[in-house]
């Protein structure tokens, strides 16, 4: 099956490899235990006007329940000090405490029965003022570690006023459980582990329990009803009655939404694939690599006087300063909240984001499982090519991950761009994005879609 477009990477097979015995996804139970979930607030409440087509507003969906991780307490994070050498020190014993921590985990010694504390996803929705009644497209973001729903934002106001737009009815953003506005919701109720595959399961669950069944301009209450059990089970097998998904996923995300294809390839039409982090276990498990993740995370700073002082501080940052500065402004924005003692915090811990780096069980099964894929599904991968970062584990594991579904594949390299593509060419990405729904679905009837 060809693809619709052309590619930058021509075919290369994938490497001999070993398996990690991927495994499939814990059924859901639509309760937590016996008890009715408790009505949770937004932190940061909208329903805006987006621009002159579109609504943002939020709203908040239980998390897939149980968790395949346990109910731990999160670990000690030491006080800071201002010496040098004892701060290093202090991060690289902790980092290896999560490591060591993980690898108990996956090799089931860690014990503790899967916690069933309530937890909650934030969205955010895009929707049209005024829908025409014809089924156009569905477009769902899932976001890279560390970072929340927001994020997308600047490739959002270039793709939803470009001329594709009339494609798209309605764009859900993701945001995971420790992330955003997600990890002000759920402080008291994270563990102290976390799995990908859990983000995966939790997609999942929204996609069928909770994302309405149609497209339409009205209000949505904050908290998503559930569907009924028919139409749940209807979508498992048979997908959407009327909705075509693509599903847009960067790095964490993008795992995450191959995972959640795997395991229910009716709920996807197509999938933008940013440079996820599906990594053979050869070329990623608890590597220097992870460890430079991991201690880069815990080195963070957590806390400013004032946004204006945060945004000053990212700017001085070489890590921010090759970020498109609408993104950056979106982080300052939506990325940090006001604290107890007058100033503003990450609303994501560095703590909270190193326990995400650290499972690497999660990208290793997306890289198996991408074989896997559904054919009828055509994945769009869009990579980086900037000199000194051409995707995570380098060029060469690049090249073949984009491989490992050759039918109905296709990929692109932005050579001018490093693995935070949304964050450093927005611009480029909404373009790219535009291209391929054009090519996909600008050709048929709207009706048909």
């Amino acid at each position: 099956m060809p693809a619709n477009m052309t590619s930058t990477y021509p075919f290369e097979p994938s490497p001999p490899w070993t398996t990690v015995n991927p495994k499939p996804f814990l059924p859901f139970r639509t309760r937590y235990g016996s008890e009715e979930l408790e009505a949770t607030s937004l932190p940061s409440p909208r329903n805006e006007p987006f621009n002159d087509n579109y609504i943002v507003s939020t709203h908040l969906v239980p998390a897939g329940c149980p968790r395949l991780t346990p109910d731990i307490p999160l670990p000690v994070v030491p006080n800071f000090t201002t010496n040098a050498a004892e701060r290093k020190r202090d991060i690289q014993q902790l980092s290896t405490e999560l490591m060591e921590r993980q690898e108990r985990f996956v090799q089931g010694k860690l014990g503790g029965e899967r916690s069933e504390k309530p937890l909650w996803n934030c969205v955010n929705r895009y929707v049209k003022r005024v829908q025409d009644g014809r089924k156009g497209l569905t477009l769902l973001f899932t976001h890279a570690n560390g970072f929340p729903k927001e994020i997308w934002e600047a490739t959002l106001r270039y793709l939803l006023s470009s001329p594709t737009a009339p494609l798209i009815d309605e764009v859900w953003s993701w945001e995971a459980i420790q992330h955003g506005d997600a990890a002000l919701v759920n402080e008291t109720n994270l563990s102290g582990i976390f799995d990908w595959r859990d983000n995966a399961r939790d997609i999942a669950h929204f996609l069928l329990y909770y994302l309405p069944e149609d497209t339409s301009s009205k209000v949505l209450p904050t908290h998503l009803q559930l569907l009924p059990e028919t139409i749940r089970e209807s979508r498992k097998t048979k997908g959407f009655s009327s909705r075509s998904l693509v599903a847009v996923g960067h790095s964490f995300g993008g795992c995450s939404s191959i995972l959640a294809a795997v395991n229910f390839p009716a709920l996807f039409s197509s999938m933008i694939l940013i440079d996820p982090v599906a990594i053979s276990g050869l070329h990623y498990s608890h590597s220097s690599n992870l460890i430079r993740l991991n201690s880069a995370a815990l080195a963070r700073r957590e806390r400013w006087p004032s946004r204006e002082e945060a945004l000053h501080s990212f700017k001085a940052s070489p890590f921010f300063r090759a970020w498109h500065p609408d993104t950056l402004q979106l982080y300052v924005t939506y990325g940090l909240c006001e604290d107890s003692q007058g100033g503003v915090k990450l609303k994501m811990s560095a703590l909270h984001e190193a326990l995400v780096f650290v499972d690497h069980i999660g990208s290793n099964e997306a890289w198996e499982l991408l074989e896997k894929v559904d054919e009828r599904i055509e994945l769009r991968w869009i990579v980086p090519g900037k000199p000194k970062d051409k995707g995570l584990a380098g060029e060469q594991a690049t090249r073949e991950r984009v491989w490992r579904r050759p039918a109905n594949s296709s990929n692109v390299v932005f050579h001018f761009a490093g693995h935070l593509i949304p964050h450093e060419s927005p611009v480029e990405l909404a373009q790219e994005i535009s291209a391929f729904l054009e090519k996909k679905y600008g050709r048929r009837s709207r009706a048909y879609l």
